[in-house]
């Protein structure tokens, strides 16, 4: 099947590629007649890789399709309309199929249970900030990645994110895992823990044990603890032991959750510094676990918000102009994130269909 190709110049001829897919002859090396540089082109499905290595060498210098820099490959998202007016059956498959034909490697959904008419608490948790109009239409997040599922080829599909708490584990579990074995072994897993006091009423579910039973979930999923009897439970994910679970995380005792419990970090809204920052502590902590911090992932959210003028000094990253946006991508990038993944979902591109359709295709030529 004809792929995008990620061309890698470099005057080593040394990469390392680890890919999740080997296809036909992945290595192509070419050498280009140039004194001045001694180029070698190693050809790689997009597709497939999960990481490009640079062993020896200067960096790449012409990288097109493939994000790459200093010899990683940022592998890049976008959400489909599962919330606000444009959400439809119809304009999910739309976006959905047009992440896949753009060459976005993956494709998510967000969960909103319900916008109270007079909410206690403000948009995440804080006091005063309004609760998008947008999220008063919902659906649901993960019958919406069903239908996105059947209606794509190669794309991951991730949730960003469920609220773990609102869950019984077990349903939950065999529902990610129908999802995993429906798609072939596409699905990424991208827990929260909620902030909304009235979604939680409508669950039946104190707030305040939202925390202890994100960890006795997760504890379930990762198989340390089993309050079930000994059962027949089949089939299993595809993906062994199971698809990667990231967590949306900000307290303290959120980000040893991740490093102790979680495959990676979901981080949304914050600068670039603080994220760095807290990833460092979250990959320090897994260490002091004994865990392999190598395999741990960092997806970052991008809710962006495309404006014609600038945004002032101490905006919210991914919103503002073109040229600063594209900025922000450039330091996520620089900052080693492994995927950015964008929902314009509140911003100025979250209105209609064709307003969604623009903004993945002025994004797709913004990441490069």
């Amino acid at each position: 099947m004809p792929g995008v190709w990620a061309v890698c110049w470099s005057s080593s001829a040394e990469w390392t590629i680890r890919t999740s897919l080997i296809s036909g002859d992945c290595f192509a090396p070419y050498r280009r007649n140039d004194s001045t540089l001694r180029a070698v082109v190693f050809r790689q499905r997009v597709d497939c890789v999960e990481r490009a290595q640079l062993t020896s060498g200067v960096r790449p210098q012409w990288a097109p399709r493939a994000v790459i820099i200093e010899g990683v490959a940022m592998k890049l998202g976008f959400n489909v309309p599962n919330l606000g007016p444009a959400a439809s059956p119809e304009n999910v498959i739309k976006i959905a199929q047009k992440a896949e034909e753009l060459g976005y490697d993956s494709i998510w959904t967000t969960e909103r249970l319900l916008v109270p008419v007079n909410p206690k608490a403000g948009y995440g948790g804080m006091a005063g900030v309004p609760i998008p109009e947008q999220y008063k239409v919902q659906l649901d997040p993960l019958d919406t990645l069903s239908l996105v599922g059947a209606v794509t080829k190669r794309a991951r599909l991730g949730t960003s994110v469920l609220d773990l708490p609102f869950y019984n584990a077990a349903l939950l579990a065999r529902r990610l895992t129908t999802i995993d074995v429906f798609t072939g072994g596409r699905l990424t897993i991208g827990f929260g823990v909620g902030w909304c006091p009235e979604e939680f009423d409508a669950v039946g579910v104190s707030i305040h044990q939202r925390g202890k039973r994100a960890d006795e979930a997760l504890d379930m999923f990762k198989a340390s603890i089993w309050k079930i009897p000994p059962s027949y439970m089949q089939p299993k994910p595809v993906q062994k032991p199971h698809p990667p679970i990231l967590m949306a995380a900000f307290a303290p005792a959120a980000m040893k959750r991740i490093a102790t419990k979680a495959d990676g970090w979901l981080p949304v809204g914050l600068p670039v510094p603080a994220m760095k920052q807290m990833w460092e502590g979250i990959k320090g902590m897994a260490k002091e676990a004994g865990r392999d911090t190598s395999k741990l992932q960092l997806i970052v959210r991008a809710n962006f918000s495309i404006s014609p003028e600038p945004g002032p000094e101490g905006r919210f990253i991914f919103t503002g102009s073109e040229d600063q946006i594209k900025q922000d991508i450039a330091d996520v990038r620089e900052m080693g994130a492994d995927e950015v993944h964008f929902d314009p979902t509140t911003g100025a591109q979250g209105g209609s269909a064709q307003s969604w359709l623009e903004s993945i295709e002025r994004i797709r030529e913004l990441a490069g």
